[in-house]
């Protein structure tokens, strides 16, 4: 094998074409839009000299990546950058659920429920890298870790909402339910625990930072290293079929099931062709950029120095929340996230106008604007925050899937995260990456491991194209 073609830019489009790159393949990236990144792109969208991300913005499984740690992206402008407070979870009585990277500070401000948490969380984050050599792999494999696993199992498989009520306190029940909340799957499904777990053993291991000059850097680190190996990037060029592609050893695509299907039409066997028009998309996110005068003025002080902020109330609003937007039902109080990057990176900033990043949970296709209930969200928990607004720019679910055609229905991770798919995605097959065209493969998110910006996609088929 001496050439291959990777369609699509993103995250994992560039972990796979370095990786090939890696083993002397002769690599070219196409991509669709004029710039690259996919989900890791900025922009100043609000303000001149304000910098806001495009979608992916706190990065605690990018600095955990059992890949990308490999790599030495430090040397191609990489730097990742940590906020004083992780994350931070706002109730209406003005008190908050803490995380902080230490787990004996953050089980400090949990009172009570400290010891539980230490104990709950405490052995995860002790042995996240091997936790994350064996989850960020395919499911078929003989794991290497298997008493890890074990301790991950009975933490990640009941559902979130059962597992937050081991806490006593709103504060800690909310904490975890918020983080449990990025898996955008209803909190009273079995296995919904899995993500929020890891997320908070990654942040015991590595913290929530962000990436100085912005989640580009992480796209522009990626793309000078794939430079320095001999790949090339053309941009602009979108792929209606895979005819239009030249000849190559392998074809690698960074692209949602119903992309695949796009460009590949009859050429996919049936039975692969069913499966990816089967594949189930989840619900969208609704994004919006504020450029605000002073910053967020949070009632509670930690809020006030979290790179990440929840807001969604308490468990029982969470869960009915998540619930509803999986019903199709647009909320009047939406689970927010909130990303103040600046805190960390100071240079995103103009002045003291400081970018915010926010994007609420929606039904899937959305067709409504959620700017007013994600303003509103932050007014509860920081009155007066509207008049300080000096720029604003919306994003909605339709908006998202033509920023980045994988986000089907403003679907951001890709996939569902029913049980199925949370580990058989995008169809159930020993290699969940080959199409069964020879030489093509899918590299996205949809693949395992799934969502974020850890370049595990995007590898692993990488890895699966050079064995076959």
């Amino acid at each position: 094998m001496t050439t291959a073609l990777v369609v699509g830019a993103g995250p994992n489009g560039l972990a796979a074409a370095v990786t090939l790159a890696q083993h002397g393949v002769e690599v070219t990236v196409i991509e669709a839009a004029e710039t690259i990144g996919g989900g890791t792109r900025s922009s100043e969208h609000t303000v001149p000299g304000v910098l806001h991300d495009d979608c992916s913005a706190v990065h605690p499984m990018g600095a955990g990546s059992p890949y990308l740690r490999t790599l030495d992206l430090d040397s191609h402008g990489l730097e990742w950058k940590w906020p004083e407070v992780d994350a931070a979870h706002p109730l209406d009585t003005g008190s908050a659920g803490v995380l902080l990277r230490s787990l004996d500070d953050t089980a400090h401000l949990l009172g009570a429920d400290g010891r539980r948490w230490r104990q709950l969380f405490g052995p995860l984050a002790s042995r996240f890298d091997d936790l994350a050599q064996d989850l960020l792999r395919p499911i078929a494999h003989v794991p290497r870790h298997p008493g890890a696993l074990a301790q991950l199992g009975l933490r990640a498989l009941p559902p979130a909402g059962t597992l937050a009520r081991v806490f006593q306190s709103e504060e800690a029940r909310a904490l975890f339910a918020g983080i449990a909340a990025h898996v955008i799957h209803p909190l009273t499904r079995p296995a919904t625990s899995s993500v929020g777990t890891m997320m908070i053993a990654a942040a015991h291991t590595y913290g929530w930072p962000v990436a100085a000059g912005g989640s580009q850097s992480i796209t522009n680190a990626l793309a000078s290293l794939l430079g320095s190996l001999g790949g090339k990037i053309e941009t602009g060029q979108p792929v209606r079929s895979l005819s239009d592609l030249p000849p190559s050893d392998i074809v690698m695509l960074d692209l949602a099931p119903r992309g695949v299907v796009d460009i590949a039409g009859d050429l996919l066997p049936a039975r692969v062709r069913r499966a990816y028009s089967r594949y189930r998309y989840g619900p969208g996110a609704f994004k919006v950029d504020l450029a605000v005068d002073g910053g967020v003025p949070w009632i509670n002080e930690h809020c006030r120095r979290a790179g990440t902020v929840h807001l969604g109330g308490n468990l029982a609003e969470i869960i009915a929340s998540e619930r509803d937007i999986a019903r199709g039902i647009m909320p009047s109080r939406p689970f927010v996230l909130i990303g103040q990057q600046y805190l960390a990176d100071p240079d995103r900033s103009n002045g003291d106008v400081h970018p915010i990043w926010a994007y609420a949970h929606v039904p899937h296709g959305y067709s409504g604007d959620a700017t007013d209930a994600i303003i509103g969200q932050i007014e509860r928990f920081a009155p007066g925050t509207r008049e300080r607004i000096v720029g604003a720019f919306s994003r909605s679910t339709a908006a998202m899937s033509v920023y980045n055609p994988n986000y089907v229905g403003g679907d951001i991770i890709t996939g569902e995260n029913n049980p199925v798919q949370l580990v058989l995605r995008p169809r159930i097959a020993v290699d969940p990456y080959r199409t069964g065209i020879d030489g093509v493969y899918i590299c996205s998110a949809a693949t395992p491991p799934g969502a974020g910006v850890h370049g595990m996609c995007g590898h692993n088929a990488a890895l699966a194209a050079l064995r076959n």
